[in-house]
């Protein structure tokens, strides 16, 4: 859950940090007592100014000279994704750099039964350079040079592999080429609204290396359970013993369950967590899978249900909280309205996800497909989400967009 050109990759390092040097910065002590930079880089001044006129611009603008802090309202999903390949330490470093006071670590395992950071358990062949290693003879489906595509149906998983021989394994850009007839153009395929520039040798990581990592940052953590790709039970692993190793971890690191927002979109895991780990339970989060519009009716009939089961946040994308009026204005959806009324805490994904957004945004705007026109409009989009849905925080796969706003509108 694309954005932009190398021009405006990231600016840890990058000239363009100099112009901005006085007002992107500022250090804060974590809870280990240790310093942190707030490094926002030109993304999000860009944004501000390709808005179109309007007061929340002329706000925007006003706090450019501002210092910038971490803000739990901004949420790294798989770390800074945009730029850096997801789920790696890499990843997770450059969003905490970039204001997000939590970051995600999507949760699956590996044959060993280890829990390992991966958006999906069968997206090896996407995200690492597992091809163009000798593990690939382990994957569930290797490619097949004797056809005239041999990466067609490829699929290597976390749980082919043991959790040594992923730490092996280096992180990528997410993309693959199906139709490729060799490695390199199968491979090397990045979006152009991305970059490979930050790639050179990225660092997976366990769940409980991102927990011991998230610590040092001093940044709240959002685990995702991811749904396993393999049936269950696996080798005697079974989807509770999954459920209640990825809390163990958080046990053993000794960190608050106040710290925590686990995550799910099986409804089960919820409410294993709610009934047999009621302090993590507190803040766990039900994702909504709503693929379109026509699933609507269906997920405010679900959300009619959760106050009874004691679930108390929920999580739908972007697009599912929003809608325009007849004056082509961005407000609340009616899931909004109805969660608001449940009195249910809500969290939305993903921002910085869609290319640009001259277009309509794609997938993640599909409900306001005909008020979205330029870049800026995910200013627009982000002041509905804060001040009349009044979400909780917001998923980002560039978190300095949404910590720009926050600081701007002192959210915390």
């Amino acid at each position: 859950m694309s954005l932009f050109p190398l021009s405006l990759a990231f600016a840890f390092a990058n000239k363009d940090m100099a112009q901005h040097s006085n007002h992107t910065s500022k250090t804060y002590p974590n809870r280990n007592n240790e310093n942190h930079t707030v490094q926002l880089g030109p993304r999000p001044f860009f944004l501000v100014e390709a808005m179109n006129d309007s007061g929340l611009k002329t706000a925007l603008q006003q706090c450019t000279n501002q210092p910038f802090y971490k803000t739990d309202f901004s949420i790294g999903h798989r770390g800074a994704a945009l730029q850096f390949p997801e789920h790696s330490k890499e990843s997770y470093e450059a969003a905490a750099k970039l204001g997000a006071g939590m970051i995600e670590c999507d949760v699956t395992f590996t044959k060993d039964h280890e829990l390992v950071c991966r958006h999906s358990q069968c997206d090896l062949h996407a995200t690492t350079n597992i091809l163009a290693t000798a593990l690939v003879d382990k994957c569930s489906v290797p490619p097949d040079f004797s056809n005239e595509k041999p990466f067609a149906k490829v699929k290597c998983c976390t749980s082919d592999i043991t959790l040594a021989e992923f730490k092996t394994l280096s992180a990528k850009m997410d993309a693959s080429n199906p139709n490729a007839h060799t490695l390199q153009e199968y491979m090397n395929v990045t979006p152009n609204w991305r970059t490979d520039l930050y790639s050179a040798n990225a660092t997976v990581l366990s769940h409980a290396e991102s927990i011991a990592l998230f610590k040092r940052l001093g940044v709240k953590m959002t685990p995702e359970l991811k749904a396993p790709s393999v049936k269950m039970p696996f080798n005697g692993f079974t989807q509770q013993a999954f459920a209640q190793k990825m809390i163990d971890e958080y046990k053993a690191a000794d960190v608050s369950p106040k710290n925590v927002y686990i995550q799910s979109f099986n409804m089960d895991n919820v409410l294993y967590w709610i009934a047999n780990e009621p302090e993590f339970g507190k803040q766990a989060v039900f994702l909504e899978a709503m693929n379109s519009k026509a699933d609507l009716p269906d997920a405010i009939a679900r959300l009619l249900t959760l106050p009874s089961k004691n679930i108390k946040i929920v999580a739908p994308p972007l697009w599912g909280l929003v809608t325009l009026n007849e004056s082509s204005e961005i407000v609340p959806s009616e899931y909004a309205e109805t969660a608001k009324t449940l009195g249910l805490d809500i969290f939305t994904w993903t921002l910085e996800r869609s290319g640009m957004l001259q277009h309509g945004g794609g997938w993640y705007y599909q409900t306001i497909t005909e008020a979205i026109n330029n870049d800026g409009d995910v200013m627009q989009l982000l002041d509905v989400l804060a001040k009349k849905v009044g979400v909780l925080g917001v998923f980002s796969d560039w978190p300095a967009t949404v910590t720009y706003y926050a600081n701007c509108m002192q959210l915390k």
